[in-house]
């Protein structure tokens, strides 16, 4: 079993910059579908430059928690501030809940007042162009950021572009089918059933950056990898090992543990195997900090 890949956990130079791609590209996508919207008559165009906001959002709300997530730890925040990133995450989820709810509410009332659509071949390029540039962004440059850098906010704003490039296919879609059908009723039609897709990602989202939040243990895999390289020490050094804990923060795993020496070691010997410990862990898994206790044969007789 290998340790995750990441290179380049503490490149923050390299989390803004996908955040500034993203939100240049939102930037300049919410401009054109909200002229190709008004122009065109288009609720599904125009939901879009919606969702296209809630992403510029998202990607702001990205780049302010990268950066917060980057400070060091101060004397009111001894553990660091890197779950900022999973506050961002929560944040965004919410804002693509919110976005979803808009878009129902605006297909509806057109399917009340019924829709009256032109110029669908415009509107069908910009929904082309528009995925197209949210998959460049999403593929190209925030996901491997987010690989990369372990970064809970890159992760929820590539999930927030890729949500984008499956909506504006879907419009796209709903477009070509009132061309050639002649009935629009598709295009508002469509735009509920991509804010059912928007909803179901930010609830990910949401449940995604809460569970760290909630401190829930590491991966089952991840843990396995600790429990083995701490077991590799038994014999000469400690006896055994228990109470394995772990959580998360951002991109900081923090792990904690205690293990059993025999009762004629040292202080210092104890010590410096505890630190021997820490160190290959933190090897082992990038951007980890563990804390290693130190418990006499005699005290405590259970041990993994």
């Amino acid at each position: 079993m290998n340790a995750p890949a990441v290179s380049d956990v503490h490149n923050h130079a390299l989390k803004a910059r996908a955040a500034w791609i993203s939100i240049a590209s939102n930037a300049t996508l919410i401009v054109f579908k909200l002229i190709v919207g008004v122009i065109s008559g288009s609720i599904g165009i125009i939901s879009e430059a919606l969702h296209s906001g809630s992403d510029l959002v998202a990607s702001i709300i990205a780049l302010v928690s990268v950066r917060a997530a980057a400070k060091p730890a101060d004397p009111s925040h001894r553990y660091g501030h890197e779950k900022v990133e999973n506050i961002s995450g929560v944040i965004e989820g919410l804002l693509i809940i919110v976005a979803a709810v808009v878009i129902v509410y605006e297909a509806a009332q057109k399917i009340v007042h019924g829709p009256h659509i032109e110029h669908i071949e415009l509107g069908v390029g910009v929904m082309l162009v528009s995925a197209g540039a949210n998959l460049l962004v999403s593929r190209k440059f925030l996901s491997p950021a987010a690989r990369r850098t372990d970064s809970a906010a890159l992760e929820a704003d590539a999930a927030h572009l890729l949500t984008d490039v499956y909506t504006s296919a879907g419009i796209a879609t709903g477009l070509v089918l009132v061309r050639i059908t002649g009935w629009e009723y598709f295009d508002p039609i469509l735009a509920i059933a991509v804010a059912m897709l928007i909803v179901w990602t930010g609830w990910r989202l949401v449940s995604r950056s809460t569970r760290v939040l909630l401190d829930e243990a590491l991966p089952d895999d991840e843990l396995e990898l600790i429990g083995e390289k701490v077991a590799e020490h038994r014999g000469e050094l400690i006896i055994g090992f228990h109470r394995l804990r772990s959580r998360k923060a951002g991109s900081k795993r923090l792990i904690d543990l205690h293990i059993t020496v025999p009762d004629d070691m040292t202080v210092a010997e104890a010590h410096a195997v505890a630190e021997h410990i820490m160190a290959d862990i933190a090897e082992l898994l990038p951007n980890s900090e563990a804390l290693v206790h130190v418990e006499p044969r005699s005290h405590d007789p259970e041990s993994d």
